[in-house]
């Protein structure tokens, strides 16, 4: 007999429940330090490199003190290519180190470092607030799909389940509409749930 959906979704959270946020060391919470940082692990999992490599560059940048934009900003490059090579993150890391200072850089400008203006300028709207991110070096539509998916539950955002995500759950046996999996958990776990489909995409 097959599993019940609700069922499927509570063996996910269990086996794969964990956030790409909460594997890079972020606390995540509605405060400038850790948006930024989910900002930069958002830039480096936008690579053609695997996410774990993403998410071990992104805790050498937190290691070397680089949590905040000032702090990025403000670091040398050299330090910046150090932190991402001791990761494995190679065939980026120069250019990925450019794009992660004029990303601060940006963000210091247009928002005072503070992701939650971005958010008061874009509102609940998931488009604007895509558009929105999309400004900065080195997120793309998919970078910004990341963000806001890892981010929902702080932002209180409506259901983000994106496409690798929604791969995630044709492949589970899930139906691929965001309302139908926003069903399945509870909205305080909407984030890792959408996280354990996407690492259940990766699966081979």
């Amino acid at each position: 007999m097959a599993k019940p959906p609700a069922r499927i979704a509570g063996d996910l959270l269990d086996e794969h429940g964990t956030t790409y946020a909460q594997q890079a060391g972020i606390r995540l919470a509605d405060r400038p330090a850790p948006l930024f940082q989910l900002l930069v692990l958002a830039n480096l999992l936008s690579a053609r490199i695997g996410a774990d490599i993403a998410v071990a560059a992104a805790r050498e940048l937190w290691a070397a003190g680089l949590t905040t934009p000032a702090r990025m900003r403000d670091s040398g490059r050299a330090e910046r290519v150090a932190a991402l090579g001791r990761a494995g993150y190679r065939r980026y890391d120069e250019s990925t180190a450019t794009r992660l200072r004029a990303m601060s850089e940006q963000l210091l400008a247009d928002y005072r470092g503070d992701l939650r203006r971005l958010r008061a300028d874009g509102g609940a709207d998931l488009a604007a607030l895509g558009r929105l991110l999309q400004a900065f070096p080195g997120i793309g539509p998919a970078g910004a799909q990341i963000f806001l998916r890892e981010a929902q539950g702080v932002w209180s955002l409506e259901p983000v389940f994106d496409a690798k995500a929604l791969e995630g759950a044709r492949r589970a046996g899930l139906p691929a509409d965001p309302e139908a999996l926003a069903g399945l958990v509870a909205p305080a776990d909407r984030a890792q749930f959408a996280a354990a489909l996407v690492r259940r995409a990766l699966q081979k």
